[in-house]
């Protein structure tokens, strides 16, 4: 799935944004190398199929977006046995590649033992990876996802070298502690120092917005492999500015225009919620205002506030038209 002399551009999971159908989105564009999914919740049990099925429907279509991108499955929780076993029922409905997530800043996840929690405790880093590496066939990659520590950037250097040690076959570092959060600054240099001296891959991640920012974030790293999140939402021709940098995915010119329409995605976005049954309508129109602001908080979209307030797609659709579509 990733290696370490192929460059990769990955789709970062976001609880509540890159769901299924924004995954399928994503897809469509071609400059992802694949996408993970949203974190499934393991708690007191494995999760029943159905579970597994609601949360990562591309599960019963070989782990793949109806557009062929292959999508990892990310696993959550604190419980080193019965991540084990939810990995390998993960694996028996489908899942190519289990990723495991140490960097969820959530509250409600790190109170119950959860996510950037386990940063506090590096040895148990060890102990879950080493369980989910061993209960898999050795052909099926174990990652993990992980920030820079719970609040001292430095703690990175350990908490990698538990992930290491416990067997995963790449990481991916987010560059920011869990105290901070989402908030600047974002440290990429302490995810270079990790990359050149561990063995595995290193995948860097956090704030990148633009494509300047994409070749300072490889300028401090190295990095072969990167991650995109709320960047390639908020700039949606950026997965295909970077997929040009790195030499991978469809053959993107360097000169894309960023102005375009966002009817087009938006319609994507709603065609693809509907092949999903559990979707509603209404929920269609949340997540396409949910995109407009993430679009207009970090990227160029400046018609938030005229669109904020539509009920339905065709109004929002309407309101677009009104405003002359364009980022400026």
């Amino acid at each position: 799935m990733l290696r370490a002399d192929v460059p990769a551009l990955i789709l970062a999971p976001m609880e509540g944004v890159t769901d299924a159908p924004m995954r399928a989105v994503q897809g469509e564009i071609g400059a992802f190398t694949f996408a993970v999914s949203e974190f499934l919740r393991i708690n007191h049990a494995t999760p029943p199929k159905s579970v597994f099925f609601r949360h990562i429907p591309e599960l019963r279509n070989d782990c793949l977006t109806a557009n062929g991108l292959p999508v990892v499955v990310q696993i959550l929780g604190g419980d080193a046995s019965i991540m084990a076993e939810s990995a390998v029922f993960a694996h028996s409905l489908g899942a190519k590649v289990i990723d495991i997530n140490f960097g969820c800043p959530a509250k409600t996840v790190n109170r119950h033992d959860g996510g950037a929690t386990l940063l506090k405790y590096p040895t148990r880093i060890r102990e879950i990876v080493r369980a989910v590496r061993d209960a898999l066939p050795r052909d099926v990659p174990v990652s993990a996802k992980l920030r820079l520590g719970w609040d001292d950037i430095d703690a990175i250097h350990e908490n990698a070298d538990m992930a290491e040690e416990g067997g995963a076959s790449w990481i991916t570092i987010h560059g920011r502690t869990r105290e901070a959060g989402y908030s600047p600054p974002i440290y990429w240099s302490p995810i270079g120092q990790v990359r050149e001296r561990l063995s595995i891959p290193v995948v860097a991640n956090g704030d990148i917005w633009t494509i300047e920012g994409f070749r300072q974030c490889r300028e401090e790293t190295r990095c072969e492999h990167f991650m995109l999140g709320r960047g390639a939402l908020a700039n949606p021709v950026l997965s295909q500015q970077v997929a040009h940098e790195l030499g991978i995915g469809s053959s993107f010119p360097s000169d894309l225009d960023e102005s375009f329409d966002w009817t087009i995605p938006l319609q994507r976005l709603a065609d693809w919620t509907t092949t999903f049954p559990d979707l509603e309508a209404v929920h269609t129109v949340h997540r396409m205002k949910q995109w407009l602001h993430m679009a207009s908080k970090y990227g160029k979209f400046r018609h938030f506030d005229v669109v904020k307030r539509v009920k339905d797609s065709h109004e929002l659709y309407e309101v677009l038209r009104a405003v002359t579509l364009q980022p400026q």
